[in-house]
């Protein structure tokens, strides 16, 4: 059932997304994520605590967030499996989960705004999509950072809930979005996050290890070429994970993304992947996002082999 669940989800996230109404009235779910997570933190990643005690309560703030997805993921199955309408919950209940409209979104403004030479809005529009200092970037600077942002949030939102829903269904899709949620929140290595955010950013790395590659390869086809890009640079990246997607589209494309970014006025000094230009621009940001889409038509084309084969 997880087959043909899966590519209506696609479908319909890639109809409709998550419309700005909707959102006004009931958010998203990951906000209840996000509102766990938050209660945490205040409650047990206190500095005056010692670094073994704040480590050992993100543990238990990891297992609660796994506990709070799946069992959501679980009851709606069992709701499902007692209505004449089970297939549509299920679909309803797993399109939230995938973002491939929703980042396609975010993305296409950063690339409007610096088409029309209009470098603030450019990085007001990028802003709502990396965790870096923007304010300071130049126009190659933001086109670089969208369109790693893309490739990231192409595992992340997409392929890997796609993948922990046919693994796992609904608990599975729900439970990776809850880490997921957690690691962009506090699996960071400021002191501030460092211990009580290690087990959410541990757990993240393990769930996207499979997808990410996965993704890395999807791009890689998608684009026709890349691969030597993404098996030489893939590993430059400081996360396990992340290399593989930014590889692939920076092999794919012709560019070199990464290098030296600023976080919180603090220049981290990251090496460059790929061997292609650096100065991206608009027009790139164009060719990603062409990219994204053939990559995500791929991922409609397994999730319907599979439908079929079962």
């Amino acid at each position: 059932m997880a087959e043909p669940v899966a590519l209506a989800a696609l479908a319909l996230e890639a109809a409709i997304g998550w419309p700005t109404w909707l959102y006004a009235r009931i958010g998203h779910p990951v906000g209840g994520f996000a509102r766990l997570i938050a209660l945490c933190e205040r409650c047990w990643n206190r500095a005056d605590q010692p670094d073994i005690k704040r480590r050992a309560f993100g543990v238990v703030t990891v297992l609660l967030l796994l506990s709070a997805g799946g069992g959501a993921g679980l009851v709606v199955e069992a709701i499902a499996a007692r209505s004449s309408f089970g297939w549509l919950v299920l679909v309803a209940a797993a399109f939230p989960g995938l973002a491939q409209r929703s980042l396609y979104l975010h993305v296409r403004p950063v690339a409007a705004a610096l088409a029309g030479g209009d470098l603030p809005a450019a990085r007001t529009a990028v802003g709502y999509i990396v965790g870096r200092d923007t304010a300071r970037l130049d126009a190659p600077g933001v086109a670089r950072a969208a369109i790693e942002s893309l490739a990231e949030s192409f595992c992340d939102g997409i392929v890997a809930p796609l993948f922990w829903l046919l693994v796992g269904g609904l608990p599975g899709l729900w439970a990776y979005k809850a880490i997921n949620t957690a690691d962009s929140l506090i699996g960071h290595r400021e002191p501030r996050w460092r211990a009580f955010g290690w087990a959410a950013a541990r757990t993240d790395d393990l769930l996207n290890l499979v997808p990410a590659r996965v993704s890395g390869l999807l791009l890689c086809v998608a684009g026709g070429r890349g691969w030597r890009t993404l098996w030489r640079d893939a590993g430059k990246h400081a996360s396990p994970n992340a290399g593989w997607p930014e590889a692939a589209m920076a092999g794919a494309l012709g560019l070199r993304l990464a290098g030296p970014i600023t976080y919180d006025g603090v220049v981290a000094d990251k090496p460059w992947i790929g061997d292609g230009r650096a100065t991206a621009d608009a027009a790139d940001i164009q060719r990603a996002l062409a990219l994204y889409v053939r990559a995500c038509g791929l991922l409609w084309l397994i999730a319907g082999g599979v439908a079929w084969l079962r």
